[in-house]
């Protein structure tokens, strides 16, 4: 067995919000170490201009590479109707967490896997290629019976969980992605679902909350960054709806569209994946040009991404 060092790398997960583009700053001015080897941003192609014009203007300052990488439209997605190869018949993925009024006028919400599928699946990739399959070989030779352990835990979930596998593996991984989650969020710090990929939160180590990551920002002299979320995203705050509405029109029409067509879509003929109910992406179940914003508690508002599953978006 090969016994030589396997190179840890260290990527960097840009949503190029707040506090994610604070990390990557700070790790440029050498205030969080090591250097990263990359940033990975996702696109999901639904962030509002303003991100994407940030985004351009804040990878030249940085001394590694950022990496853009993508499933795809999220917009299209949502949309999009799909054929069971099996049995022929259509159905919808249901992507976002839409609010919906249902047949009896209760509310609900419809489960959504956005962020898995278009965040975190494509910077695992990313992660797997700049690796390499050779140290990925070597890794998995040299924790061959930790990996099948925890391959034949993950075939058969009844087993035990495979504690002391996991813990080897985590202990000696390939990548150490860093996430920029701050104090305030620490609720959605979660651990990888990859044995070799090992979670860590460098704002949280350094106790830092957004307004810190902000004054930093200021003190350094950086323009404030924008917050990093879908322009349709039903997790926004009043707040944030409004400033869209206000600061950027064109996204915020955007998703008035975007919640009409899915409306529509679901309103059509039943298929499988139909949502059982009416869409909406304000939790007042009102169309989104119908909301009036006006009324929030602008400050210390409490934000529905607290409650993100997966700790990976609006960073």
């Amino acid at each position: 067995m090969n016994t030589d060092p396997i190179p840890v790398k260290h990527i960097l997960s840009l949503g190029a919000g707040v506090q994610s583009s604070t990390l990557a700053l700070m790790a440029a001015a050498g205030e969080v170490t090591p250097m990263p080897d990359a940033a990975v941003f996702s696109d999901t192609h639904a962030e509002p201009a303003s991100v994407y014009t940030w985004l351009k203007s804040l990878a030249p300052r940085l001394p590694f590479p950022v990496n853009t990488v993508s499933a795809g439209s999220l917009t299209e997605k949502s949309l999009l109707t799909k054929i069971n190869r099996k049995t022929g018949k259509k159905y919808y993925s249901n992507l976002i967490p839409a609010f919906i009024e249902n047949p009896d006028g209760s509310r609900g919400i419809v489960g959504r896997h956005c962020t898995y599928n278009h965040k975190i699946i494509p910077i695992i990739k990313e992660c797997r290629r700049l690796v390499g399959l050779p140290a990925f070989k070597q890794w998995r030779a040299r924790h061959k019976t930790a990996v099948a352990a925890y391959g034949k835990w993950k075939k058969d979930r009844k087993l035990p969980y495979p504690h002391d596998a996991w813990r080897e593996m985590q202990a000696d991984p390939l990548v150490v992605q860093w996430i920029g989650i701050s104090l305030d969020e620490i609720s959605r710090m979660k651990p990888s679902r990859d044995p070799w990929i090992l979670h860590r939160w460098p704002l949280i180590e350094k106790s830092m909350n957004r307004h810190d990551c902000i004054r930093w920002m200021e003190q350094k002299g950086y323009p404030k960054a924008p917050r990093s979320a879908c322009t349709y995203c039903p997790f926004h705050s009043d707040h944030e709806w409004r400033r869209l509405r206000d600061d950027e029109p064109q996204e915020f029409s955007a998703a008035v569209k975007f919640e009409r067509d899915l409306q529509a879509l679901h309103k059509g003929h039943p298929m499988n994946g139909q949502i059982k109910g009416i869409p909406f992406l304000h939790d007042s179940l009102k169309p989104l040009d119908q909301v009036d914003f006006s009324t929030d508690k602008d400050h210390g508002q409490q934000t529905l991404f607290n409650n993100e599953c997966e700790g990976m978006c609006g960073v």
